[in-house]
């Protein structure tokens, strides 16, 4: 046991009288750049009017990409754009759905005409 406790001194202590060495890491702060591949992966399964949401979606990944190589511009703008396309595909899916949906009811609800002979 006792040299157990020789060992573990002697690996501890400084081999040296040399001056201490440090490594410093820089870890740069990362800006954060929302890509919106969720919300352009809803609005390409469900609202989809003129293939916005799939373009949206293209535009996602690509600021995504961007993002993975550092490159904090062209990831901003990427997500800029995608951003637009979905806020038009949602705009636009609600539109078409509200006038499917009222159209249904008017034609369901409509007159009825009960000829008698």
């Amino acid at each position: 046991m006792h040299q157990e406790e020789h060992e573990v001194a002697v690996l501890g202590a400084p081999q040296g009288s040399g001056p201490m060495m440090s490594t410093v890491v820089n870890v740069r702060s990362e800006t954060v750049v929302p890509d919106h591949i969720v919300w352009s992966l809803f609005n390409t399964l469900f609202f989809n009017p003129c293939c916005l949401g799939f373009v949206a979606f293209a535009y996602s990944v690509k600021s995504r990409d961007r993002k993975m190589v550092g490159d904090v511009i062209g990831a901003q703008s990427y997500a800029s754009t995608a951003k637009c396309l979905n806020i038009w595909a949602l705009v636009l899916g609600l539109l078409v759905t509200t006038a499917f949906i009222i159209t249904v009811i008017v034609i369901s609800t409509g007159p009825r005409v009960h000829r008698s002979y």
